[in-house]
Parts: structure tokens; sequence; C-alpha cells
């Protein structure tokens, strides 16, 4: 930062946003897959334990799973997704419960996830975000398709599509298949979440 005389410099990341005019807190609305849960982790280890393979996240380096495999397999990777169980036993990210809670104290927050590709996941997401984040109200849990549709301030997403048209202002949240984007603000995990929010 500039600590001259001169006002001071904030990095991107860090830049004071403008407020939404909704008359409440600041809204944030929060994607679930590879944010608040780990989903690529999950589709790691069914197709490593089909396959007898060892892929990390590290492998992917700015693809998608997708890409990196056989042609013939990628159809199995919809499978993971359509089989029953597969949404509800996702892993947590790392650090997002406690942060969560934090940024719940400050900000109105939504729970946003792009529900529509598996319609079948409706039922497993919701238990997902219960199991995990059990005093999270329902009536801040948001299944859609285009993210516009959401009147927040912030989006934190690992999607920069969902940006798009959205009205406020989108953080991309860092996964694989991302880290060659570069029209956003990125946060690589949660603790930067708290220093960017809180």
């Amino acid at each position: 930062m500039n600590h001259s005389g001169g006002a001071a410099t904030l990095p991107f990341f860090l830049l004071p946003w403008k407020k939404m005019n909704n008359g409440h807190k600041q809204r944030i609305a929060i994607d679930m897959d590879e944010v608040l849960a780990d989903t690529l982790a999950q589709f790691l280890a069914a197709y490593n334990r089909e396959f007898g393979e060892n892929i990390t996240k590290s492998d992917l380096a700015e693809r998608k799973l997708a890409e990196i495999i056989p042609a013939e397999r990628r159809e199995r990777l919809r499978h993971y997704a359509l089989t029953p169980g597969f949404f509800r036993d996702i892993p947590v990210m790392e650090g997002s419960r406690p942060v969560l809670a934090e940024l719940r104290e400050r900000y109105e927050v939504f729970i946003a996830t792009a529900a529509m590709e598996f319609p079948s996941s409706f039922n497993e997401k919701y238990d997902w975000i219960k199991a995990h984040f059990p005093d999270f109200p329902n009536s801040h849990i948001v299944f859609c398709g285009d993210k516009c549709v959401i009147a927040a301030d912030f989006l934190i997403d690992d999607s920069p599509r969902h940006f798009d048209r959205f009205a406020g202002q989108g953080f991309l949240y860092t996964a694989p298949h991302n880290r060659a984007e570069s029209r956003y603000p990125r946060l690589n995990d949660w603790a930067e979440v708290r220093r960017q929010f809180l």
C-alpha cells in the first residue's frame, strides 16, 4: 500500500465496491460447488476409485477433469453426478464454515447453486447444506440456472460465466479450471474471503 501523503492504493482484491441500494445489509451470494463444497475432490475420488488412477487437482493445470481423461470415460463423470448420494457426501471446503458464520454477522448471505444441469441433485444439495451449515435459513438458499437473477452486491463463484450478467461485483473463487481467468478479482481460499469482506 502507498503510505505517502496521497490516498492509499489498495490491492485490486481489497478494493471497496459500491453498495447495492437494497435498504439492508450488503448481500453476498456464495456458490456451493467448488466454493463451499469440494465437488472436484468428490469427482476425483470416484474416478480414481473406478479406474485405479491417482489424478490430483495439481494434475489438472487450468483444465477440467473431462479434458484430461480418455474421451470414452467422460460419460462416467455424468454418471457419478447422477448416482444417489454423490452430492450429499461431498467434503466441505476447508475453512468455509467459520468464515461463513462470520460473514452472516455482517452481511445478508445467500447460498446460490446452479442445480439445473442435474435436477436430481436438489434434495441432496439441500441435505448437504443442512448437514454442514445446519442453522442456515431456508429462505436464503437459492437453486437457479442463470445467477443474474440474484439481487446481491457480491457473488463468490468458481465459474466466471455467472458474472456476465450479474449486476453486482463478482469474485472468482480459485479452482484448477479457472486459473487462466484474469477478468475478475480472485479469492484463492477462505482465508482470503475473510480478508476481503471482514
